[in-house]
């Protein structure tokens, strides 16, 4: 993996949602990553996470998604947070290829 990440620091989890569930059937995972992770780290981690299955990634798009502010009270203080910022990796892989076992322990 290059800056000395592996595919675990580079992918956190797969985002489950009935639209990534819906865009699995044309190919297209999404996965959570690190920040500060570029799209060819991403298709390097991808192709090293599921090097048994000989997974060929096609193409990488990215959304950095901001976190969301959050405010509640505590008697007479308010009490301001946020959530931390992330990255989202929409990953297309070859025609007719599939990553098994991604969602067996949801």
């Amino acid at each position: 993996m290059t800056a000395g990440r592996s595919f675990e620091q580079v992918l956190v989890l797969p985002v489950i949602s009935e639209k990534s569930y819906a865009s699995m059937a044309s190919g297209r995972y999404v996965f959570r990553c690190h920040p500060s992770v570029t799209k060819i780290q991403i298709r390097r981690a991808i192709e090293e996470a599921f090097s048994d299955q000989k997974i060929t990634v096609i193409d990488v798009n990215t959304i950095n998604v901001r976190g969301k502010k959050r405010r509640r009270s505590r008697g007479q203080t308010r009490v301001l947070g946020q959530s931390p910022n992330w990255k989202k990796a929409i990953v297309t892989l070859g025609a007719g290829q599939k990553i098994e076992g991604l969602f067996e322990g949801v």
